[in-house]
């Protein structure tokens, strides 16, 4: 019942909130107050709306690490960082000190024992399957194949559509439709069409939304408030009930179906995905129905999540770059051999120089996931000089890094495709803990490649077919969700462009 008693307490909170929102808004150059009682709690919920853009500001007046304290009768102290050497000590140098920890792991509790919420030997063995599972070359060929094909019979045919009706389009909702499929497929073999002229409704895609939705406001609340509103089934914990139910069911019936195709075609492999590899695994517990569906949903958020953001925010930064485009299309022009065609290969489009600057910077600007969340498993000082315990939570933000002059240079805002091109041409390294698109240490991201080869393909086929202009006067913020979405999709106007 701690979490009952610790329902009048949120409601100080709230109050003291409102009491002193005159107080705690002064100076924008001033550091949250920790006031008795409450602490900084204020200050979160007066900017719970622009909570990136405020913590941008915090570690920029605070050296890039910054402290935040909760209300005395929570746990809700926090230590944000975005020091590239404080990355480096978590994500690498100490790596076995650093894990998602208990409370973590309840927060995004919807993610079950999957490879982003999993610690330890736990983690250590869904990451060897995954690797084993990533890294063969027919999944390579699997996923270039199943790109490139919905491409040709999902994304062109949906675009062809709104140039010919001369509407207006959401390229977030095309997106994420688009990389919905796909990791479906890659996942089950099994194509669910939702990128279609009819652009019908995804009950899993909206379910995941909307856990992700709920997870993000868990992880800037006191524990006690989400645990009692989930006591009470009110507010976001009704809305994760709801999604979370969902994906069981959606889940459970894709395990079954695809249970059901191994028994009646056992020698079929072709286009098995990774349920296939998963159910012939020797291990025992990788073929339960739990284990199966904590896989399933982690990498949907992995294939589907990050790779549609990092489209939507790309096409957003290109159209207000015309320049950028240009450079783009004239790249496109020097190495692709046939004119005037829709449909590239992937192959045609992994060695683009330029193109593979422009989508480095653009994840630079706006990572699909702007926050990482670590706990110290014993004590310990950063290289920063700040101490952290079990008792800590530490936010990595690579979305204020971004935003850093001391680590990006005076221009840090600007979308500067050059930064990532070396002088001789060729693509330009720089450090994970630097640029933590991909995650850095022992958590890399798996499909890293994959991610790069897909997302070459959609923009180099769309900028070199046709051109996009995003609606004049749109709304351009990010949702408050642990994947950097936008709060009010990408809605943009579409041409055909003419290929000389």
């Amino acid at each position: 019942m701690g979490f009952v008693l610790g329902y009048p307490e949120i409601l100080l909170a709230v109050i003291c909130f409102v009491s002193l929102h005159y107080l705690s808004s002064g100076s924008p150059h001033r550091l949250p107050t920790n006031w008795p009682f409450v602490g900084m709690l204020p200050s979160l919920l007066i900017n719970a709306n622009r909570v990136h853009d405020w913590t941008t500001q915090l570690l920029a007046r605070s050296g890039c690490t910054f402290v935040f304290k909760g209300p005395w009768f929570t746990n809700l102290n926090i230590v944000g960082t975005c020091d590239p050497a404080n990355v480096h000590y978590i994500l690498s140098t100490n790596f076995s000190n650093f894990e998602r920890g208990y409370e973590l792991k309840e927060i995004f509790d919807v993610l079950g024992d999957g490879i982003f919420n999993s610690d330890s030997d736990l983690w250590r063995k869904q990451r060897k399957i995954s690797h084993m599972f990533v890294n063969h070359p027919r999944f390579r060929q699997f996923s270039d194949k199943t790109s490139r094909e919905k491409v040709e019979n999902g994304l062109i045919p949906v675009i062809e559509y709104v140039v010919k009706q001369g509407s207006v389009v959401d390229l977030q909702d095309v997106f994420q439709r688009f990389t919905f499929d796909s990791t479906y497929i890659l996942i089950s073999g099994m194509d669910p069409r939702s990128l279609s002229i009819q652009f019908p409704k995804v009950p899993f895609a909206e379910a995941l939304d909307d856990a992700e939705e709920v997870i993000f406001h868990r992880d800037s609340r006191p524990k006690s408030y989400w645990k009692f509103q989930r006591w009470l089934q009110i507010g976001k914990e009704r809305k994760m009930a709801r999604a979370w139910k969902t994906l069981d069911q959606l889940i459970g019936d894709c395990i079954t179906k695809k249970r059901e195709q191994l028994r009646t075609k056992p020698k079929e492999e072709e286009n098995s995905g990774l349920l296939t590899s998963l159910m012939k695994e020797q291990d025992v517990d990788s073929k339960s129905d739990k284990f199966l569906r904590d896989a399933i949903i982690n990498f949907m958020i992995a294939g589907r999540d990050t790779v549609s953001a990092g489209l939507t925010w790309f096409f957003y930064l290109v159209s207000k770059n015309p320049l950028v485009e240009t450079k783009i299309i004239e790249e496109l022009k020097v190495n692709i051999s046939s004119k005037g065609r829709k449909l590239l290969d992937a192959e045609e489009v992994r060695g683009l120089v330029y193109l593979h600057g422009a989508l480095c910077e653009s994840l630079r600007l706006y990572p699909p996931v702007p926050i990482q969340h670590k706990t110290p498993l014993r004590r310990d000082v950063l290289p920063s000089g700040h101490i952290v315990d079990s008792k800590t939570k530490i936010f990595i933000s690579s979305y204020a890094m971004a935003r850093m002059e001391d680590i990006w240079g005076k221009d840090c805002l600007e979308f500067k495709p050059e930064r990532w091109i070396s002088e001789n041409g060729g693509i330009k390294f720089e450090p994970s803990y630097k640029f933590l698109a991909f995650n850095a240490g022992p958590r890399t991201c798996l499909g890293k490649e994959v991610a790069f080869t897909q997302m070459k393909l959609v923009v180099a086929t769309l900028i070199y077919n046709y051109q996009f202009q995003v609606v004049e006067g749109h709304p351009v913020s990010p949702k408050m969700s642990v994947i950097l979405h936008m709060k009010h999709g990408l809605m943009a106007r579409v041409q055909r462009r003419l290929v000389i």
